[in-house]
């Protein structure tokens, strides 16, 4: 059934045919790193998904390297962790990227791991748009209405259903109403639906409580909101203040409409789907997650993405106790050995003079650095009191695994 698929994990080397080798170049996919040209092989990265290599013909689906027969990475696991704090839910816009535009990959049901992330992603920010309460605005709507008129006046089908039909009180008009029956909550309640349809016909391992139950939460709020939405009218919205999730969990219902081609009986319960080819950054996404283990255990004495001079550090600590520059590494090798270059990026961002200012370190110091990694043996589950390991061969240097999220495949 799926001879047009190669399934592999990543940091895997492809060997592929030459007409797949290079078809794959000619179509610079994502998994694409090095190669060598003599065994014709590609090198995976830090990228899951599925891809085209021959369009139409042969394709690629890549699963995390953690996988085994009786484990698979609980993904949704790492961005529920990670999302759960409204401050990090938006750092998540380069997480994945999806090709519409390309012909559709029959993977099975069990392999799509893009679906669950966006419905998650989009039920947890609706989720925080629904304890704030819904937006009201201002919408057009059209009533025959009885002894009065409001706003203009619809000649042509007032005379076609009310003169014609004897009922001389009436008048169909057209005016504004405020409340919240507005266009941005009619999209999400059209996204919404393809949610719950979508959750009744889940399969795959990774169908877990936390997200029906939101799913539960967000629902009754929208019960009175019509889900009429015309896909050919779906315009920009404007941005609010006050009201800032909403410019997040429109990009997400609107993109879970394309996914299923903006059509629910597109929705099927089968061991088989059809989806756009994807691809999930996991080096991005095991950020986020060590971001909110960071902020859990720190609070904000935590900095993200602190930027000088065209360099940019995933983290900054600055507590009574810690001062360290911080990275994270995708890279379950520091269990065992270390990358020597990884050590000499975030080496130098210790000596940048604007972190010795942030951090209030005088210039003959050494600033600590700390490098997170994935360990599934002996990581920590959080880093609330962690001790951090020193690396024999540096000063300052520290590491500390943590374990990521497992989950065990229903037909195993």
């Amino acid at each position: 059934m799926f001879d047009h698929l190669i399934n592999t994990t990543e940091h895997a080397l492809v060997d592929l045919e030459e007409r797949l080798f290079n078809a794959s170049f000619e179509r610079k996919l994502c998994f694409v790193e090095n190669w060598i040209t003599e065994k014709k092989q590609v090198q995976l990265t830090y990228f899951i998904g599925t891809d085209w290599i021959i369009k139409g013909e042969k394709a690629i689906y890549v699963a995390p390297k953690i996988n085994s027969e009786i484990c698979e990475l609980n993904f949704l696991k790492m961005l529920f962790d990670s999302i759960n704090n409204s401050e990090i839910s938006s750092h998540t816009k380069d997480l994945f990227d999806i090709k519409f535009e390309e012909p559709y990959i029959e993977i099975k049901q069990t392999q799509d791991v893009l679906t669950p992330l966006l419905v998650l992603q989009f039920l947890k920010t609706v989720q925080n748009i629904v304890r704030k309460g819904l937006r009201k605005s201002y919408y057009r709507v059209e009533n025959n209405l009885s002894g009065r008129i409001k706003g203009k006046v619809m000649v042509s089908k007032t005379i076609k259903e009310n003169i014609f039909k004897n009922r001389l009180l009436n008048t169909y008009c057209n005016y504004d109403e405020f409340g919240l029956n507005g266009y941005e909550n009619r999209i999400l309640k059209k996204a919404l639906l393809f949610v719950q349809r979508y959750l009744s016909t889940l399969r795959s391992a990774h169908s877990i409580d936390y997200i029906t139950s939101m799913a539960s939460y967000v629902l009754p709020a929208f019960e009175s909101i019509s889900s009429e939405v015309d896909i050919n009218e779906i315009r920009p919205t404007k941005p609010n203040v006050f009201y800032k999730e909403y410019e997040g969990a429109i990009k997400l219902a609107k993109l879970i409409m394309k996914r299923f081609g903006h059509n629910l009986t597109n929705i099927h319960d089968r061991e088989v789907t059809l989806t756009p080819p994807f691809w999930i950054n996991m080096a991005k996404l095991f950020e986020i997650y060590v971001l909110a283990h960071l902020k859990n255990a720190f609070g904000n004495s935590v900095k993200y993405h602190f930027s000088t001079y065209g360099n940019e550090l995933d983290f900054l600590l600055n507590t009574s106790k810690y001062k360290m520059v911080i990275d994270a590494k995708y890279k379950p090798i520091y269990f065992e050995s270390l990358r020597h270059q990884d050590i000499r990026q975030v080496s130098g961002y210790a000596r940048l003079q604007k972190v010795y200012k942030e951090l209030g370190k005088e210039e003959n110091e050494n600033i600590d650095c700390l490098i997170v990694y994935p360990n599934q043996e002996k990581g920590l589950d959080n880093l609330l009191n962690a001790e951090f390991e020193k690396i024999p061969q540096y000063v300052n240097i520290y590491k500390v695994g943590i374990k990521l999220p497992i989950v065990k495949p229903a037909n195993k």
